[in-house]
């Protein structure tokens, strides 16, 4: 396949990513922090009494530079903006995918071992490119990783979103041994977050100074210059940025009682903590860690030392993550540790795994032995489709793996022309034909199998809130959602009204990154009764400037008429 055409695949597949499977989401995580901010530096006025927008923690971070610019340049809003970088950067992460898969598809049909059995004649004729789109194909399905709550495909358009894709670039291209343009791409990602791209860029570094026949010292450092100035151009970025209302503390020790608020609030940075980190989860990854161990073994005779370094020491990193963050932060209290989030490495365990099982199945069915495919492309399917392996599995889930499994050996044997077809026995068709079936997966895992992977938050109710507020009310009023507890309604609301909310459990999250943010959010929570509203509390909260209260139907005012009143929500000014 020629170059052009795997772009164009790399693309089609980021855009059925996007929009079909895993999908997409705005303002249900993490960009209901992200948002806000970035509106907030992009007009000082806008957001000016939240302290969400208050203290950014974006400081060591282009992600919020990148943003505005592209905005400035484009005219489009930040959610667009945001989302045509998320497309860019699976696009330039399933490449990666496909470079990783093809250096291996390519070793795979030349097995020396099997040549020599059976003689040349019986090696599959089948692109080798194809294969490896096929593989890809089947990774960015995505899966969830439970534990530290991260993703493999992030729906949303953070600064993960854009740098773990683009770290899986810089591995590609390593493994094709093209240094340079993997330290432009691991550079990259370094400047939208760099805590993802660590382990990337310890296995890149020692890759690109290990010493060679061919490459002297002066010529391995150069391969390092992308990074450094990634690494300058952030430090530059964070001594001058704008709005920066806290400075993020590194070296100390948590407090007792933000110690005891991160818990409450982040119980997944805790290994300690049972209820996010149960035994059956550890348990999970155990299973996950033999499953790529077999692989690896399956494909010894493929894999490059590149290939291996990564196969290998991501995934070992991640699990030394996890002894380590319980050192670091368990027992030492690091407060450096939950702003830098170790243990969310754990993700190349299932991401590997999954990586290695499509790897070794595909060219186990190119090479005609079905059984064997089908075992490794049905783990291959599991994460997207059963996140945890220990918990309960259903039927309804378990057939659709089996069939899919079965599907994407059909599609493999498709692709491949038998000896007996003569010397040109491959036609252009085959693997377009095999390409197409395994589309199939992103239709078939939400549609038979019913895997949703988020709600619909964003509704019309709440989009009619927001607009209503962003047109009737002052610039600089602040709301509160005294009744909605722990719903992200409140987190949407801001982001689309613009207008600042007194607290809400969302915006919480940034009790990670700034000592000073969390003091005063967990005193605002306190002091509003988040959940348990009760009408005497209006003077109280009226006290506290909050200008506009937004509750359910269900607790409506008898003594006074709404301001806005919609099947959701209902608005009333305090004096």
């Amino acid at each position: 396949m020629r170059p052009p055409a795997i772009a164009g695949a790399c693309l089609l597949l980021s855009l059925l990513t996007f929009f079909q499977f895993p999908g997409h989401t705005w303002l249900q995580q993490d960009s209901q922090i992200y948002a806000p901010i970035l509106e907030h530096l992009r007009d000082p006025s806008v957001l000016r009494l939240d302290i969400l927008a208050q203290r950014a923690h974006v400081a060591y971070t282009l992600y919020d530079e990148i943003g505005r610019a592209l905005r400035t340049a484009t005219g489009l809003p930040f959610r667009d903006v945001l989302a045509l970088q998320q497309i860019a950067a699976r696009a330039f992460g399933i490449w990666g995918l496909y470079l990783m898969a093809l250096a291996m598809c390519m070793s795979g049909l030349r097995d020396a071992a099997h040549a020599k059995a059976q003689g040349p004649k019986a090696e599959p004729d089948v692109s080798p490119a194809a294969l490896a789109l096929f593989i890809a194909a089947i990774c960015c399905l995505g899966a969830v990783v439970a534990g530290p709550s991260v993703l493999t495909f992030e729906y949303e358009p953070t600064p993960r979103a854009f740098a773990l894709p683009l770290g899986l670039c810089a591995a590609g291209l390593t493994v094709q041994r093209r240094y340079l343009a993997a330290g432009i791409a691991a550079a990259a990602a370094l400047l939208y977050h760099a805590p993802t791209v660590l382990p990337f860029v310890a296995i890149f570094a020692a890759l690109a100074l290990w010493p060679s026949n061919s490459d002297n010292l002066r010529r391995r450092l150069w391969r390092l210059a992308p990074l450094a100035g990634a690494v300058l151009l952030v430090g530059i970025a964070a001594h001058f940025q704008e709005g920066a209302g806290e400075a993020q503390t590194f070296f100390a020790r948590l407090s007792p009682d933000l110690e005891k608020l991160q818990r409450m609030r982040a119980g997944y940075n805790w290994i300690s903590d049972k209820t996010a980190w149960p035994n059956a989860l550890l348990a999970h990854y155990t299973i996950l860690s033999a499953v790529l161990l077999g692989a690896c073994w399956r494909l010894r005779g493929h894999m490059s030392i590149e290939w291996r370094c990564f196969a290998l020491g991501l995934p070992l990193l991640g699990l030394l993550s996890l002894p380590a963050s319980w050192l670091l932060l368990d027992h030492w209290r690091w407060a450096l540790v939950p702003q830098l989030q170790p243990m969310r490495a754990i993700l190349f365990v299932t991401l590997f795994a999954q990586l290695l099982s499509a790897t070794a199945g595909v060219l186990a069915a190119a090479h005609g032995r079905a059984l064997e495919a089908a075992a490794w492309l049905a783990f291959a399917y599991l994460p997207p489709l059963q996140p945890v392996l220990t918990q309960p599995w259903t039927p309804r889930g378990a057939g659709v793996t089996l069939a899919l499994a079965l599907l994407a050996w059909l599609a493999v044997r498709t692709g491949v022309a038998g000896p007996e077809r003569g010397p040109k026995r491959l036609h252009p068709y085959r693997p377009a034909i095999m390409l197409a079936m395994a589309l199939a997966a992103f239709f078939v895992i939400p549609g038979l199998a019913g895997v949703q992977n988020y709600p619909k938050l964003l509704t019309p109710d709440v989009e009619q809130l927001s607009v209503w507020a962003r047109s009737s009310t002052p610039k600089d009023a602040v709301f509160l959602f005294p009744d909605f507890a722990k719903t992200l309604d409140p987190g949407i609301f801001r982001t689309e009204a613009l207008r600042a909310v007194y607290v809400d459990w969302k915006g919480g999250g940034q009790v990670n990154y700034l000592g000073g943010f969390a003091a005063e959010w967990w005193k605002r929570w306190q002091q509003t009764n988040q959940g348990r509203f009760r009408p005497r509390d209006l003077p109280k909260l009226a006290a506290l400037n909050i200008q506009y209260v937004v509750l359910r139907p269900k607790d409506r005012l008898r003594d006074r008429q709404p301001l806005f009143e919609s099947p959701t929500y209902l608005v009333y000014a305090l004096p």
